[in-house]
């Protein structure tokens, strides 16, 4: 009995040594959101890239399991709470997470920048044509108010139209709503919402009815092309995992490579994920659209931190973009 407590205590006071295959984990849980703005996770998951490259590293098995989310306030708590490992969402959402949580063990930080493209502000009342005439929609839907990309966009465009002091002038008319809610809420033209932040293909869809128009969109709030989607994990998931996550980063090279060689592959793997019954064609153009890019490159993310810090939703402003980036970013051009 001696020999066996001995042997079991033995077992337990090695463990922590035994090897870095031990401190991996089986499974990566991805979480992301409505739109077509993370093409490179529906790669990596029907290709499983994260799977082919942990195990080009040495991690023979890794389980890979996808949820989707509306907004980054959800995503958010689910990464703090350990409930998920990669959340994919706006700079925006990265920048409120991490000026949160900067300095503790549970940082989190960007791993790379997904696309850069355009969102937009569609209306079905003609009248509608500025920010000035935004009082008379009636609600304004968007992924989820106060934090979302959208909702901080809305805040610049009335702080760069009448100042700092007003940038919340049209908070109190936002609703959260998926972007297939809103769509649908926008074409029936009899729901109170009617006006809507769109995002790919959403708006290339609102915009196919001729009632529909778009009043302005991010790349004019922000003085030109920006980052709309991120990947961004935790420190505490990174440093458990050496050697995932550089499977992890590498999968996410190669599925933006995928991506941008085969757009088609890209629009087939959406379509499926979303259960869309969109066409490969439509989706595909909306791929390629104008100022569309599929980059780990991070764009104008500063803009965005020095305005959140001007509002106080962020409380340290960053040095640079690499603050909120992991060191694995860094030979990006990022800005």
């Amino acid at each position: 009995m001696r020999r066996l407590w001995l042997a079991t205590l033995a077992a337990v006071c090695l463990a922590p040594f035994s090897g870095v295959s031990r401190a991996e984990v089986p499974e990566v849980r991805i979480a992301r959101q409505f739109s077509m703005g993370y093409l490179q996770l529906n790669m990596i998951d029907h290709e499983k890239l994260i799977q082919k490259h942990a195990a080009l590293m040495g991690i023979p098995e890794v389980k890979v399991t996808t949820y989707k989310f509306n907004g980054p306030a959800a995503m958010n708590d689910a990464l703090l709470s350990d409930s998920v490992d990669i959340v994919a969402g706006s700079p925006q959402g990265v920048l409120t997470i991490w000026s949160r949580t900067r300095g503790s063990a549970q940082e989190v930080r960007a791993i790379s920048a997904l696309a850069t493209l355009p969102f937009v502000l569609n209306s079905n009342d003609p009248a509608i044509k500025s920010i000035d005439d935004l009082r008379r929609c009636k609600k304004i839907g968007l992924p989820a108010v106060k934090v979302s990309a959208q909702a901080v966009s809305l805040q610049a465009a009335a702080a760069a139209a009448y100042g700092i002091k007003e940038a919340t002038r049209y908070d109190d008319m936002t609703v959260s709503m998926s972007p297939p809610d809103a769509t649908i809420a926008l074409l029936s033209g009899t729901n109170e919402v009617n006006c809507v932040w769109a995002v790919p293909p959403y708006m290339q869809q609102q915009l196919q009815n001729p009632a529909i128009h778009t009043v302005f969109n991010s790349f004019d709030i922000w003085g030109g092309p920006n980052t709309f989607t991120t990947a961004y994990t935790s420190s505490r998931f990174r440093d458990r995992n050496p050697v995932l996550f550089k499977a992890l980063f590498a999968a996410l090279k190669e599925a933006t490579d995928r991506v941008n060689a085969d757009l088609g592959t890209a629009a087939k793997y959406w379509i499926e994920d979303g259960e869309s019954k969109l066409t490969v064609d439509f989706v595909r153009s909306v791929a390629s659209a104008p100022g569309t890019k599929w980059t780990m490159v991070p764009e104008n993310t500063m803009k965005a931190a020095a305005f959140m810090h001007e509002m106080g939703s962020i409380k340290v402003m960053p040095g640079s973009w690499k603050d909120f980036f992991f060191p694995e970013a860094y030979e990006l051009p990022g800005s």
